[in-house]
């Protein structure tokens, strides 16, 4: 696999309804290539996991830069499509979320997460805007040439966003909204009851994306739900800095090292970068 063209065109079609493209989510280079080691067919950013590791909050934070910067080392540490999340674009105006876009599409990334939560009065920024992001951003991606797969995420679910009685008809009208503007798919993570999820399936005109972890259905589960893409989000990154702070406690606690047996070996990782 050579060209962005090849890997964005292999992103689309691994989005299969009833066979999900499986997302573990990572940070940086090691957990990219430990990622696609393990057989992944793609890899995603979560944008909390890089904000972390890079010493910020998630949240519109990190800064497009450093975004751009991270999402570059990873997609040049494995030869497999790579989709970032940019958040809420790292711009105020539809223009400047395609302009965002295009310099994304130049670090080699070749899909990209774009959510419809905001600083403004309310969780949500008003659907007819966030769609405009989404009409800017499929232009933009267009105009390079390279078909980049847009996931237009809503948090109608995730952010509690109106009556617990009316989020999945809003979803589902965002979700709608968006595939028309140009997304390639819609992310609604924050649901995980099956019957929701299927209602979703059936009213979505795109490819679904969950996110899924403890207590969620399995990924056999969700593909019999017909969702097409399911992501880890920061999971990887939690489990992982929940390794790094038992270990740090029971040394400075206990003074032993039982949390270090199940580390990965010192060859193992170095081998990620060798040879």
């Amino acid at each position: 696999m050579t060209t962005p063209h090849d890997k964005a065109k292999l992103l689309h079609a691994l989005h299969r309804p009833g066979t999900p493209l499986v997302l573990a989510n990572v940070w940086d280079a090691a957990s990219a290539r430990l990622v696609a080691g393990a057989g992944a067919p793609a890899i995603a950013t979560a944008s909390a996991s890089v904000s972390w590791t890079l010493g910020v909050p998630d949240g519109q934070v990190l800064g497009l830069p450093r975004a751009l910067a991270q999402t570059a080392l990873i997609a040049a540490a494995v030869d497999l499509p790579v989709t970032a999340d940019l958040e809420h674009g790292f711009a105020d105006t539809p223009e400047g979320v395609g302009a965002s876009i295009t310099e994304l599409i130049a670090t080699g990334a070749v899909g990209v997460n774009l959510e419809d939560g905001w600083s403004g009065p309310g969780p949500l920024r008003p659907a007819a805007d966030a769609a405009e992001r989404i009409v800017a951003a499929r232009r933009a991606a267009d105009a390079t040439g390279v078909p980049l797969f847009l996931n237009a995420r809503t948090d109608v679910f995730l952010l509690g966003a109106g009556e617990p009685a009316g989020r999945l008809d809003e979803a589902v009208a965002r979700a709608r909204a968006f595939a028309e503007a140009g997304a390639d798919g819609v992310f609604v993570p924050g649901v995980a009851d099956p019957a929701t999820i299927a209602a979703l399936v059936a009213a979505v005109p795109v490819p679904l994306n969950v996110m899924a972890g403890p207590g969620a259905p399995t990924v056999a589960e969700l593909a019999a739900l017909g969702v097409a893409r399911i992501s880890l989000g920061p999971g990887l990154a939690k489990a992982a800095y929940a390794a790094v702070q038992r270990a740090a406690r029971e040394v400075y606690t206990h003074g032993s090292y039982d949390a270090l047996a199940d580390g990965l070996g010192y060859d193992e990782l170095n081998a990620l970068f060798t040879g």
